[in-house]
């Protein structure tokens, strides 16, 4: 992709994806579902997780698989909130580009 992905726009696309999931997700699983609209790697996204974990957006909690412990990750109802306003503010921003893009400005 040739546009820059800022910080608020990732933060959106990682709580989109795992509000997919009903009982959470873990970390690679969200690392391949973002690739597949957006080529990120996973030392991009992990400071994301951070980030929203430590702002209240996402909650963690381990799980045993294959004998190993692995992280989930959940949306809390603070993250659900902010996810809510990003998809309004993503439907105003796309569209105003959008008519841009079109020529549809100042006409």
């Amino acid at each position: 992709m040739v546009f820059n992905t800022g910080a608020a726009l990732l933060d959106a696309i990682v709580l989109a994806v795992v509000s997919n999931e009903s009982e959470g997700t873990y970390g690679y699983k969200i690392t391949q579902d973002v690739r597949q609209v957006l080529e990120v790697s996973e030392s991009t996204l992990y400071p994301v997780l951070r980030r929203l974990q430590k702002d209240e957006c996402l909650e963690t909690y381990d799980k045993e698989y294959g004998g190993r412990n692995r992280r989930y990750y959940k949306v809390t109802e603070k993250g659900k909130v902010q996810l809510d306003l990003y998809r309004a503010e993503w439907r105003s921003y796309s569209t105003k580009i959008s008519t841009l893009f079109e020529g549809g400005i100042g006409k």
